[in-house]
């Protein structure tokens, strides 16, 4: 009996289990497949958060300079708080997709 991942959640289960007892993954049939679709999926949800921050970093931008001249007084600290958590945000997703990419499926 070995360790293996789970294709789904790639928690260590028993090469022997018949469920993930993590994430109740079914594990009798085509587990190349399951892994594949969680990779998909893990994708899709990075891509979702890279244009969720990036839709963040626009919308500080735009409400900076909301009027043809820059914010003052609290639209500036929540123009520039979007603008940060955005651009932060956008950097820090960015390099998970690329380092989700290098991961072979």
């Amino acid at each position: 009996m070995a360790l293996i991942k789970c294709p789904v959640c790639h928690k260590r289960i028993s090469s022997q289990a018949s469920r993930c007892q993590h994430c109740q993954a079914d594990l009798s049939g085509n587990t190349e497949s399951l892994a594949r679709i969680s990779h998909i999926q893990q994708s899709n949800r990075l891509m979702n958060q890279s244009f969720l921050a990036l839709t963040l970093f626009i919308a500080g931008v735009v409400l900076w300079f909301w009027g043809g001249e820059p914010a003052e007084g609290p639209r500036a600290y929540i123009a520039g708080g979007c603008f940060a958590l955005g651009f932060v945000g956008y950097m820090i997703t960015r390099v998970r997709i690329i380092l989700h990419k290098r991961k072979s499926v």
